[in-house]
């Protein structure tokens, strides 16, 4: 009796453990660090210094907001493009569903700095998109689309779309096909079909496709750093540098605190707007 009892948490204490080894123990050392006061050649105090937290919003707050604010655009364009994708491959797919979905993770077993690099290319003045475009008249000759706002959001919606796909799919596949046929028997044409039946029972691989991308997203350095310039620097940039240029790691433990509250915020305000519980009821 004793051995039943306890088998359920012997089971999932390597998971704890894990968590507490390398999820627990590093934040609460980061939190520890935004609170000293100090610097690397005469080392850091544990002061309690709440006054970094004001020094890195007014320090940064424009590169937060223009984080946030890139993040939800791509995650907007990865679901636009995504949820499609996921929907033609679920109902559309047949038997080669699994060839799409490996063609899908195939760029993925490239380097994610080697694939923002190749859109840096695909992107420039004279690449073979915008060079095309331009030599058959389409666009001006003038048009620059490399160190702006767009280029990051089209880089970071490409580095992540497949996090969007794949549990959208994965919410679409198990959906049992009778429905839809129940839908149409009642006299629903295919736009009310899908947004009376397809669209609810998705939702929960919409939400997870969300958190999925929204919160990589928002702290991605790499294509603010290679497609967007000096001028589109994002919150991981100038965490990037205070870490490893200025050494100053209370304020860079600062503006981590800072981002993750602002994702923890919206992600709960995204979660009751959107009713998780009819959410999981409609999944159920």
């Amino acid at each position: 009796m004793n051995n039943r009892k306890t088998t359920p948490y012997a089971l999932v204490l390597p998971a704890w453990v894990w968590l507490a080894l390398f999820f627990v123990v590093p934040i609460g050392g980061m939190l520890s660090l935004s609170l000293t006061t100090g610097n690397v050649v005469t080392g850091f105090q544990q002061t309690f210094e709440v006054g970094n937290y004001a020094t890195a919003v007014s320090s940064y707050w424009e590169q937060i907001l223009r984080s946030l604010f890139y993040g939800g655009c791509a995650t907007l364009v990865c679901i636009a493009v995504g949820y499609p994708v996921a929907y033609w491959i679920a109902f559309r797919g047949g038997e080669n569903k699994s060839t799409y979905l490996l063609l899908i993770l195939l760029p993925f077993f490239v380097s994610f700095v080697l694939r923002t690099i190749s859109w840096r290319f695909f992107l420039s003045d004279n690449g073979m998109l915008l060079g095309t475009l331009k030599d058959i008249g389409l666009l001006p000759e003038g048009l620059t689309v490399l160190n702006s706002a767009p280029a990051v959001i089209l880089g970071l919606a490409y580095n992540f779309v497949p996090f969007m796909i794949l549990p959208i799919y994965a919410v679409l596949e198990r959906m049992d096909p009778h429905m839809v046929e129940a839908a149409h028997d009642l006299y629903s044409d295919r736009i009310r079909a899908f947004t009376k039946v397809i669209l609810p029972v998705s939702l929960p691989g919409v939400f997870a496709g969300v958190l999925m991308t929204f919160i990589p997203t928002s702290a991605d350095y790499v294509n603010a750093s290679v497609l967007g310039g000096a001028y589109n620097t994002m919150v991981g940039n100038v965490i990037r540098t205070e870490y490893l240029v200025n050494n100053d790691y209370p304020i860079a433990a600062s503006i981590t605190f800072v981002l993750m509250g602002l994702l923890l915020i919206g992600i709960f305000s995204y979660a009751r707007a959107l009713g998780t519980e009819k959410v999981m009821e409609v999944h159920a």
